[in-house]
């Protein structure tokens, strides 16, 4: 059975727009992910699989949108964005992978093990039960290489947990943390970082964060009822960035921001190629950053 607590329930949202996504024809989708579907409860399946019709996924679309103007897009960008960087990542050699606060989320099965490379799924212990069932029917060469680590954030070592799963810390990794940090208080994240910072050289990590400006109501970005879901009534966005003190947040954990991206990035990068004609939100943002070498200096 799924779990209830509303913050594990997140991870459904996501992955219907993944999979609805690939229900359109190939050249229109800004993301492909053809085990998306398989993540799903049977009555979410039939709604992402019926999205081959028009109707049905332009009103999708309008009732996600609804909620936070550009929702939808912002969604299939931010993922089309951590492919992009997991496959350059494995382009250039990295062979851990760690998927911090991993959901439903499918790279592991399509990207890092069939590389040769391995996954680490770390999340709430009801999150990985699901994981681990909706898994069971996928190959197994695909699921060997991926190793599923139950995990609270806010109170269990990650550090001992991780090499207890057989992580190698003295060797490069990727560290995805897509869609998690809003989800967390300030003190699971400066927590979280100070684990990033004993990375070793040349490791890579994505993140996402919500726009503080957001979460507290000084700007709308034309999501207000998302705000009023999850902020005041639910209060499970918790967390957020000002997008100028990213640089300052990671420089002390030995992070060098590489990228820094967003909507306009997005429009430009993903939807211009397919002539989309979507907005995306602005309320959230990825970072691409490096771990330095401890002798370097800052390159930028």
């Amino acid at each position: 059975m799924a779990p209830r607590n509303p913050a594990t329930q997140t991870a459904y949202g996501p992955m219907v727009v993944a999979a609805a996504e690939h229900a359109r024809p190939p050249g229109q989708r800004l993301y492909d992910d053809p085990l998306a579907v398989r993540m799903l409860p049977t009555a979410q399946r039939w709604i992402a699989r019926s999205c081959r019709w028009d109707a049905v996924y332009r009103m999708l679309v309008a009732a996600t949108d609804a909620r936070a103007h550009g929702l939808w897009a912002g969604v299939l960008c931010r993922k089309r964005y951590a492919t992009d960087q997991i496959r350059a990542a494995l382009d250039a050699g990295i062979r851990q992978y760690v998927i911090l606060g991993a959901g439903l989320d499918t790279s592991p099965y399509r990207l890092i093990t069939p590389a040769g490379a391995h996954a680490w799924e770390l999340d709430l212990p009801a999150n990985i039960a699901v994981k681990r069932q909706r898994t069971r029917a996928l190959p197994a060469g695909l699921v060997a290489g991926t190793t599923l680590v139950p995990i609270d954030f806010a109170t269990d070592d990650l550090t001992g947990t991780l090499r207890a799963a057989g992580f190698a810390p003295a060797e490069p990794a990727m560290f995805v943390w897509e869609a998690v940090t809003q989800y967390l208080t300030e003190d699971a994240v400066l927590g979280t970082l100070a684990f990033l910072g004993t990375a070793a050289p040349g490791s890579r990590l994505i993140f996402t964060y919500l726009r503080a400006d957001y979460l507290d109501g000084t700007s709308d970005y034309d999501a207000a009822p998302a705000r009023r879901d999850f902020v005041d009534r639910q209060h499970i966005w918790r967390f957020g960035l000002d997008p100028a003190e990213i640089t300052t947040l990671l420089r002390p954990y030995g992070w060098i921001v590489r990228e820094h991206v967003g909507a306009q990035e997005y429009t430009s990068r993903y939807l211009a190629p397919t002539g989309r004609d979507l907005p995306v939100s602005g309320i959230e943002r990825f970072v691409l950053a490096e771990r330095q070498d401890a002798t370097a200096g800052d390159s930028r």
